[in-house]
């Protein structure tokens, strides 16, 4: 008897442990199969569950409470449209800092306050105070902004030209006063990045700042208006069903990771373009466009052209180093990340801390090539130590990189950039456990010229967009069925001349060159930012994104930009008496990946396994053969980089594999019939 109850217990044991082992990934180790390595799995098992369903929990508690939230639903009758919020943590991200501006700004003129005005402050109070105690019920500390204006001096001074009772001295909340006073107008007197909607009982207005640093995305079914800046909050309504069309495959095919301006992707789902505003008003929707670069009559002489460029550049980065907590830099070690460090650095009155990411051994297998030139270790250890700053080597392993690509795919809501996107998730994460903020080097070759495609007049002169040159070997691997009805070259041709017809007229070569890059390169690595910073709840803020740089930079003639036959030579000598020679004479490498053989193996056995599920998305979309050649060959049988100058071999198979992995996640529906 005793045995028996010491088996039971025994057993009971080995369950309990079992069960709390056990690991919510469906991947197997991806090692041999006698695997003898000490790595935990990088997925952290229970921690990661626990997240998961606090995650689940927000968002169902936020899209029930929406009504609580904000008043987005109007009644006139039964008849009348309604219009629904399916709100977010995003949403809050934006709307509590509202409130903290708000009380902060009052509290310095209580003695100036009416009576009304005292009343609205108490309700206000009152309503911060339900939200965080709701959200702190599901284990949210602390949330960062959705957008944030970097001209506040400005924007408060321009206040003072609507109030016609002369009250300039109370601070009133600049956004709301702006729109109450100049409807969409305000926009034109706004800079920074921002995704806001504003519901005033007649209409619904929504906009987005000129370049599309913050997302914002719309689906209008029936009587029901959504909006969110996320596609999986619109899809978490059930109102609008993840059907993917043969528009949508076509899209992701030809053009992928980029996407159409104005597309969601899904049908019945769509993205509200940058600089663009929409109103909602008895059912139907209005788009307008409220900016754009204009060309005018250039003078400027090259050595003024320097002067002016550091003038601009320079004054965005010390408008974006304005914050409440300390702030940090991402450093490359290349030209752009380099620029930002050294101006933040002389302008900032604590030791600047700085990160960057690196792979597992990487130094052992890195091989250069025609892009990716060198490594960036020396050069970032060049500007450390020639500012001083407090540098954080982050080294991130080869399964975790793997591991992560599940949830870099969920945050961009679509197949994106591989383990290009996982790899920034989690250096998000390393830099949030120091700072809440970092300043970024994204948009500097857009503007200044620094891809190839700029300088290189082969490249140049390609048909479409020129950083995809792998249309034909993209249409290789679908099944011969698909190859006709999706017509990838087709598709490609009309989404080029549907953007070239937008531009201004007059414009050179190099200015369409410079507008396809904003309109379409441009927002495909802001949103990469975004989205992955943003899961990890860091603020990246990107000085080089910059309307006023932009509009500048837009006149400036190509020879100026290609200075001494250099890429991005116009910036190089506006910066070139604080940057060290070795950064000033760097060519431009694109971010780092990979060359690790341990990760393709990984992501090979990963692929292998998705393919194995009887309804697996790949094999119904691309020819079982060619896939299969490609895994056999660890990626090399496809020749081009997918997308620009990344996604070869081991990235390609990594995105397969997320594609997978989204479409059966988004348990997305194919009509392409």
């Amino acid at each position: 008897m005793e045995n028996k109850d010491k088996k039971h217990k025994n057993k009971k044991n080995e369950e309990l442990k079992k069960e709390e082992c056990k690991c919510s990934c469906d991947e197997e180790c991806s090692c041999d199969e006698e695997c003898n390595c000490n790595e935990k799995c990088s997925c952290d098992e229970k921690i990661e569950d626990n997240n998961l369903d606090k995650i689940k929990k927000l968002e169902d508690a936020l899209l029930r409470s929406q009504a609580e939230l904000v008043n987005y639903k109007r009644r006139k009758d039964e008849e009348t449209s309604r219009i629904i919020k399916y709100a977010e943590e995003d949403i809050l991200k934006g709307f509590l800092p509202i409130l903290d501006n708000f009380e902060r700004a009052t509290s310095q003129n209580e003695d100036k306050l009416t009576d009304e005005m005292k009343k609205f402050l108490t309700g206000f109070k009152m309503m911060k105070t339900s939200l965080w105690e709701a959200l702190k019920k599901f284990g949210v500390e602390e949330i960062n902004n959705i957008g944030e204006p970097f001209n506040s001096m400005e924007e408060e001074a321009l206040m003072t030209d609507c109030d016609n009772e002369k009250d300039d001295d109370v601070v009133l909340e600049v956004l709301l006063k702006g729109y109450i006073c100049f409807k969409e107008k305000i926009l034109n007197m706004i800079e920074g990045i921002y995704a806001f909607a504003i519901y005033n009982q007649e209409e619904l207005f929504l906009a987005r700042d000129r370049l599309g640093v913050k997302p914002l995305f719309y689906s209008h079914m029936g009587n029901d208006f959504l909006f969110a800046s996320e596609i999986k909050a619109i899809l978490k309504s059930k109102i609008v069903k993840p059907i993917i069309t043969k528009d949508s495959l076509s899209q992701l095919l030809s053009l992928g990771p980029s996407r159409v301006p104005g597309s969601g992707i899904f049908k019945d789902i769509y993205e509200l373009r940058p600089a663009h505003y929409l109103t909602y008003k008895d059912g139907q929707i209005n788009i307008q466009r409220y900016w754009n670069v204009a060309s005018k009559e250039f003078n400027d002489t090259f050595e003024e052209s320097v002067i002016k460029t550091r003038e601009l550049l320079t004054d965005s980065i010390k408008r974006q180093m304005v914050s409440d907590v300390p702030i940090a830099c991402f450093l490359s070690g290349g030209l752009d990340s380099s620029i930002i460090t050294a101006v933040v650095s002389k302008n900032y009155d604590d030791v600047l801390k700085t990160f960057s990411i690196d792979y597992e051994d990487n130094n052992k297998y890195f091989k250069g090539n025609a892009f990716q030139i060198s490594e960036d270790k020396s050069f970032i250890d060049i500007m450390r130590k020639t500012f001083s700053t407090n540098h954080y080597f982050e080294i991130i392993s080869q399964r975790k990189l793997a591991k992560l690509l599940k949830k870099s795919v969920v945050a961009r809501d679509y197949p994106g950039m591989a383990d290009i996107d996982s790899s920034l998730y989690w250096f998000s994460k390393q830099i949030k456990k120091e700072v809440k903020a970092a300043l970024s080097g994204e948009c500097a070759d857009e503007i200044f010229g620094g891809y190839p495609w700029f300088y290189n007049e082969k490249i140049r002169k390609r048909d479409n967009f020129p950083w995809i040159d792998s249309l034909d070997e993209r249409n290789n691997l679908l099944k011969e069925e698909l190859k006709d009805k999706l017509k990838l070259k087709d598709y490609v041709s009309k989404t080029y001349e549907d953007i070239i017809k937008e531009i201004p007229e007059d414009s050179d070569e190099f200015k369409k060159l410079f507008y396809i890059n904003m309109i379409m390169f441009m927002p495909t690595l802001l949103e990469r930012k975004d989205r992955m910073t943003m899961m990890a709840s860091l603020e990246a803020r990107v000085p080089f994104a910059d309307t006023k740089l932009i509009e500048y930079l837009w006149n400036v003639p190509w020879e100026y930009k290609f200075y001494h036959n250099k890429e991005k030579g116009l910036l190089r000598e506006a910066f070139k008496d604080i940057l060290p020679n070795e950064i000033f004479d760097r060519k431009k490498n694109p971010y780092p990946k990979t060359h690790h053989p341990k990760y393709t193996k990984i992501v090979s056995k990963m692929l292998r396994k998705r393919l194995k599920r009887k309804n697996n998305v790949i094999y119904k979309i691309f020819d079982k053969d060619k896939i299969r050649e490609l895994i056999e060959t660890n990626g090399s049988s496809f020749k081009t980089p997918w997308f620009g100058q990344l996604m070869t071999g081991p990235q390609l198979l990594a995105y397969l594999y997320q594609f997978d992995v989204w479409a059966d996640k988004y348990k997305i529906i194919l009509e392409i019939n």
